[in-house]
């Protein structure tokens, strides 16, 4: 919620209470800061580390705190540095969303972190990599079939978690020896999925946007091939997977709505009667609720797209015995189909006739044509074809006939 506070200098600003500057994935607004009963619900809060790694201690000395601080905690062996995210009553509701064990004796703030430890915190933080990539050398050494992806430093820097992936069960009793050894530090292993290693990595997905892991998952489910079948998705390995090898967790997004979808719609292995062609399934397409059925099973061919209610009919009609005279209609007519036809399959020598007829046109009579016709003459004169010729012919020769009878009857 907005407050409008007075600042020390008098002027007027805005504070939002329960945000904070911490920009990470498991961020969370604690809606009930401003009722001050709910405030004051437990003494336990909620502190983060690296990456994805929460504690809850208990603040028994009852130091003012709040959201966003930089506190110094309880550790096994020393202390540890990390952020308040959240405190008050939702605190409560975290631990028993988490399964906190709250008969085991909890762990307590000390006091806001001090420069020095901010000094130490930053100086251990700074070791990580180097440390990270001499501890991959020392397993491929042994032979150790894993991978450390990351290492986080205790705020003292007396201890270290490494974070690793392994495909099989693996015996690292000397590698922890080996490491105690070289980096003079207390060790602990923790084993972590292929998901979780991409998440702290980080990375831009396919979609162009940041990893959804590392923005904002924090628990992960496992994703089925049958979640890209009901969306229609090409089955490409290539296409499916993420960067962590695995299927992408986005296929999980839209599963349920397409499952709630083709309930709604006929089993795809149904086949179609008509009275002269069987159709079978070739795509769906959900959320339009249109089926597209083809004459073959293995190729599409004859393709037709029709309504899952019509569909409906259809199997209605087939169950009964009936069958209709097409998919799209139930009319004894007819409709004709001009069907794709390949242009190579007619006669390409078509086009050299069409052309030996131009050229026959263009010099048939010769040149004795082109001098005698009205145009080279410079007459006005139109030419008229043999026919109407023989015909102005004929008529002349007819009326001198008529005029002799004429003449004798008189």
């Amino acid at each position: 919620m907005l407050r409008l506070i007075q600042n020390p200098v008098g002027s007027c600003g805005i504070c939002i209470r329960g945000c904070s500057k911490v920009k990470n994935k498991l961020n969370n607004y604690d809606y009930l800061n401003d009722i001050e009963l709910a405030r004051k619900a437990t003494d336990f809060v909620e502190v983060q580390f690296k990456n994805t790694r929460k504690g809850y201690y208990v603040n028994k000395d009852h130091i003012p705190l709040k959201k966003g601080d930089v506190v110094a905690v309880e550790s096994s062996p020393g202390h540890d540095i990390g952020t308040v995210t959240l405190t008050g009553k939702l605190v409560l509701i975290q631990m028993k969303k988490n399964r906190y064990r709250f008969n085991e004796e909890p762990k307590k703030v000390y006091r806001h972190a001090r420069p020095v430890d901010l000094e130490k915190y930053e100086e251990a933080k700074g070791r990580e990599h180097q440390t990270m990539i001499r501890s991959r050398q020392i397993a491929a050494e042994l032979g150790l079939n894993m991978k450390i992806g990351d290492v986080e430093y205790q705020g003292d820097g007396n201890k270290a978690i490494f974070y690793y992936i392994a495909d099989d069960r693996v015996d690292f009793r000397q590698l922890i020896k080996v490491l105690a050894e070289t980096f003079r530090v207390r060790i602990e292993m923790k084993q972590i999925g292929a998901r979780q290693e991409a998440g702290r990595i980080g990375g831009i997905g396919p979609c162009g946007r940041e990893l959804c892991c590392s923005a904002w998952m924090s628990s992960f489910i496992s994703v089925a091939t049958d979640a890209a079948r009901f969306q229609d998705l090409s089955m490409n390995p290539q296409k499916l997977a993420g960067q962590c090898a695995k299927l992408k967790c986005c296929l999980n997004y839209e599963v349920d709505a397409y499952v709630e979808g083709h309930k709604q719609l006929p089993s795809r292995k149904v086949e179609l009667q008509t009275k002269d062609k069987t159709y079978y399934h070739f795509k769906t397409d959900v959320f339009k609720k249109e089926i597209t059925y083809s004459t073959e099973k293995t190729y599409p061919s004859n393709l037709v797209t029709v309504s899952a209610q019509r569909v409906f009919e259809v199997i209605g009609m087939n169950n009964n015995g009936e069958k209709p005279f097409s998919l799209t209609y139930d009319t004894e007519v007819r409709e004709e189909r001009i069907d794709s036809k390949d242009i190579l399959e007619d006669n390409i020598s078509r086009f050299d006739k069409m052309n030996r007829k131009k050229k026959k046109k263009q010099g048939g009579h010769g040149n004795n044509s082109q001098k005698n016709s009205p145009r080279n003459n410079g007459s006005n004169v139109q030419a008229r074809p043999n026919g109407a010729n023989r015909l102005n012919r004929h008529n002349h020769s007819g009326n001198k006939q008529n005029n002799n009878h004429n003449k004798e009857s008189q």
